[in-house]
This record gives structure tokens, C-alpha cells and sequence, in this order.
């Protein structure tokens, strides 16, 4: 691994819980998706996710978990790993962790992070872990939906350009 590996940043849930769980310096931000295509609106989400406080975790779906969410038959595209890893390389991502369950709440209930985000296209009482955030004196935040682009989108554009 050379430093500028970004492999180093995607770790298991026991090295996120001791590196970012309570008692902690600094605020928290948690986010999570599936992060399939990585495009300009993830990077803007992510880069204003990381504003709201001193260090950002992306909780990743995994394959499986992706696959249950009925995203499509042929999704994921890009295996777990590297979505892990291309969000690592962000320089406004401090970690990534992969989870296997349909939604994070295991990890947000164990971890409280301090600032909980999710994007505009969501109501704050749709987000999962919203209530463990906030009992323990945590927030939500929306990040507005960046018009123009998602990953399904792509998928359609790329195939309307396959001979």
C-alpha cells in the first residue's frame, strides 16, 4: 500500500466503531448509498455532506444488498469493493465501511454520529436512524438533489449509445 492508496480508508465495521464511535474529538458525518456509477452529483452530495462537520463516513451497500433493493437485475455494475475504494479516493470522504443489511440503522445505532445525511429526494422522517441520531442529541441534514444526474440516468444513456 503506497500513501496514495486509497484502500487504507475502506475499513471493516469494527475499525469504524473504534475509530469514529463515542467518545470522540470532532463532529461526525454519516451518509450512505449504493454509489453504483460514481457521477458529479455524488461528488457535490459528498463534498457538502463533508461540510457539515470534521470528518465524513460513507456507508457502502453491498452487492447483496444492493441486489435487494431491487435497483434492477444487471445492478450493482461496479462490485462492492471498488465503489469502496473510488469513494476513498475523495478527498472528502475520511472512511468507508461496506454494510450488509437492507438499511444502516445497526451501524447508526451503534456508531451516533453526529450529523446524519441523506439527500433532498428524502423526507428527514424517511431516513433510517433519524430517531437514534436525534435521542442522542444528533441531527439530519438534507443535502439538496442535484438536478441532471443519477445513476439510473447513466445506465439509460449508456445503453441508448450500445449498438
Amino acid at each position: 500500500m503506497t500513501p496514495a492508496d486509497p484502500s487504507h480508508k475502506v475499513l471493516t465495521r469494527a475499525e469504524v466503531l473504534e475509530r469514529f464511535g463515542r467518545p470522540r474529538t470532532g463532529t461526525l458525518v454519516f451518509t450512505n448509498g449504493c454509489f453504483d456509477l460514481l457521477h458529479p452529483g455524488h461528488v457535490r452530495y459528498l463534498a457538502e455532506a463533508r461540510a457539515l462537520g470534521d470528518m465524513l463516513l460513507v456507508a457502502v451497500n453491498t452487492d447483496a444488498s444492493v441486489r435487494r433493493l431491487d435497483k434492477g437485475g444487471e445492478r450493482p455494475l461496479v462490485a462492492e469493493a471498488d465503489r469502496a475504494v473510488v469513494l476513498a479516493a475523495l478527498a472528502s470522504v475520511d472512511a468507508v465501511c461496506l454494510f450488509h443489511e437492507d438499511t444502516p440503522r445497526a451501524l447508526i445505532a451503534a456508531l451516533l454520529p453526529d450529523v446524519l445525511v441523506k439527500g433532498g429526494d428524502y423526507a428527514a422522517s424517511e431516513v433510517v436512524g433519524r430517531e437514534e441520531v436525534e435521542a442522542a442529541g444528533g441531527r439530519v441534514a438534507l443535502i439538496p438533489y442535484v438536478e441532471g444526474y443519477s445513476t439510473t440516468r447513466l445506465i439509460h444513456r449508456i445503453r441508448d449509445l450500445t449498438p
